[in-house]
């Protein structure tokens, strides 16, 4: 699985910085949400090591960065907090196998071929489910902004504890978080081209809580265990497998659509171009690693894959090479984490929060379209107060009613029934067509049907072939039909169905082969005879004169 071409562009030295860089901006991250899960600092710098290692050995991308993100740590502190309140022995080993089931399923998306479709969701619902995250990610760190472990709940439990931990807030730990906000947002840009803005708050207020605070009085991290990971084998018990495997898919996806989302970026900066189903398996098999090891799950990032690519990467080598540099931190500098308060690391979990939401969409949503709007803060609502599945599936789904109900109105306007040579400019008959048309004084219908024909469009066709008794012939012209679905395959048999029960005769123009089959398949043919099927619209046209000559003929 492991492809040498993706290593064949490789700039060492850009390579070498584009590791180097992403480490140093992978370092504050990795703790800060490792803590903020609930499985520990070192759990999320495994998981920066490993997930990053393997994405950038087995992926499809050239210069993607992996590592655990907002988003993955949202849905992982939620696993986390369900898993271990239930099972108090095994909830965290259970947590971690519902990384693993998350890895699994990305593997098998991506060896389906599916890459391509995970994206295919409305921008106003991944805005939504993106913004929801940010809100998540912010809430659950003010307990530990206040001085104060976090909650049971999650979100609402946070929330309906807020005026006890307000009450009895630790001003020292809130200081060194206000401290850690301020040099976040307004470390000055010419600084932050060097070095990122969360190294120098992480390394800043760590030295300002050791000079104005004793150990005592701060919550902070301890020292990283030096050592390799131990070893999490899959747990689960018969009661839980379900939940763990929605769980999974919700994690997995999310993956999938973060790593995704982040790989498109990558390739317009560098274009190129990324293989999602490559992808997916690569991040699939970091995954159900990093879950073996007790680590956080991770996805692609955005920050650190720009970055990456600012700096000169064009090749997996500087994901290596990152995660080699973090290992490094682990096994020679793990004491150095030691006296890190936990509100510092709260605040950068915050930062990344208020950078998840989505504030481009959000500024302008109003402007673009009102219903789209409702859709985003829908999301956004039910993704923080409800369930993220129930929030993109509803979203979804609302979101196609809209599209389908705007595309049938459009749809709506290429199905034309005409029958006297006042025709719709849209309707494309020749002069002599015209004219064939006209000597059937009313006669004959002339049904029209153009574009791609989804369900949408039954209706319409049914209320064009109302008064179809009015008439003695009827010619049925596909011609520009692009596409022909069930809905509307039955819809054409119920209209001829309709003119044979009333004694009109069909002929049907049909030269697309697609639209034909479609046909022979509800035994149209059949109902009609061979004849019925013409070659021309003028023969078709021809066809139906005659057919009403015989008619009268006969009425004589």
């Amino acid at each position: 699985m492991l492809s040498l071409d993706r290593f064949k562009h490789m700039n060492f030295k850009g390579d070498l910085f584009g590791g180097v860089t992403t480490a140093i901006i992978s370092l504050p991250l990795a703790l800060a949400f490792g803590v903020a899960s609930g499985a520990g600092a070192e759990a999320g710098m495994w998981g920066a090591i490993l997930v990053g290692l393997f994405a950038a050995l087995f992926g499809g991308s050239t210069s993607l960065i992996s590592e655990p993100t907002g988003p993955m740590t949202v849905i992982m502190t939620a696993v986390l907090t369900t898993m271990m309140a239930q099972y108090p022995e095994n909830g965290l080993a259970m947590g971690f196998t519902v990384v693993m089931m998350a890895g699994a399923f990305q593997i098998l998306l991506g060896t389906l071929k599916l890459g391509k479709y995970v994206t295919l969701m409305p921008y106003s619902v991944i805005s939504g489910f993106m913004s929801g995250i940010g809100v998540i990610l912010i809430i659950l760190q003010l307990a530990p902004l206040l001085g104060h472990q976090a909650p049971a709940g999650g979100v609402l439990g946070t929330l309906g504890a807020l005026p006890s931990l307000l009450l009895d807030l630790h001003v020292a730990e809130l200081f060194l978080g206000i401290l850690t906000l301020g040099i976040l947002f307004y470390l000055p840009q010419k600084y932050r081209q060097y070095v990122p803005a969360q190294l120098v708050a992480l390394v800043a207020v760590t030295l300002v809580s050791i000079v104005l605070f004793d150990n005592d009085s701060i919550n902070r991290i301890g020292e990283i265990p030096s050592g390799l990971p131990s070893i999490v084998w899959p747990t689960f018990t018969a009661e839980q497998f379900t939940s763990m495997v929605i769980d999974a898919l919700v994690l997995g996806t999310l993956g999938c659509i973060d790593t995704l989302l982040t790989a498109v970026i990558g390739d317009s900066l560098t274009r190129t171009e990324h293989d999602s189903d490559k992808e997916l398996r690569g991040q699939g098999i970091a995954n159900m690693i990093s879950g073996l090891c007790g680590a956080l799950p991770g996805a692609g990032a955005t920050m650190g894959t720009v970055v990456n690519i600012q700096v000169g990467a064009r090749s997996p080598l500087a994901g290596i090479i990152r995660a080699l540099i973090l290992m490094a931190v682990v096994f020679v500098a793990g004491g150095l984490t030691e006296p890190i308060p936990m509100a510092v690391l709260a605040g950068i979990a915050v930062y990344v929060g208020y950078n998840i939401l989505d504030w481009s969409f959000i500024q302008r949503a109003h402007k673009l379209s009102i219903s789209q709007m409702a859709i985003m803060y829908g999301v956004m609502l039910l993704t923080v107060f409800v369930d993220l599945i129930v929030a993109v599936g509803l979203g979804v789904f609302i979101s196609n009613i809209m599209v389908i109900e705007r595309l049938s109105r459009v749809q709506e306007q290429h199905v034309k029934a005409i029958s006297d040579n006042d025709t719709d400019e849209d309707v494309p008959l020749s002069s002599h067509e015209k004219a064939l048309l006209e000597q059937a004084q009313g006669k004959l219908l002339f049904f029209y049907l153009s574009g791609p024909m989804i369900f949408s469009v039954s209706k319409a066709i049914a209320r064009q072939h109302r008064y179809i008794s009015e008439y003695k012939t009827m010619v049925l012209d596909l011609s520009d039909v692009a596409m022909l679905d069930v809905t509307v395959s039955l819809a054409i048999e119920n209209a001829i169905t309709d003119a044979i029960d009333a004694n009109v005769q069909v002929f049907i123009y049909s030269p697309n082969q697609e639209t034909s089959e479609k046909l022979n398949k509800i035994n149209i043919r059949e109902k009609l005879g061979t004849d019925a099927f013409c070659q021309s619209r003028e023969a078709a046209l021809n066809k139906a004169l005659e057919a009403m000559s015989l008619t009268t003929s006969t009425e004589d």
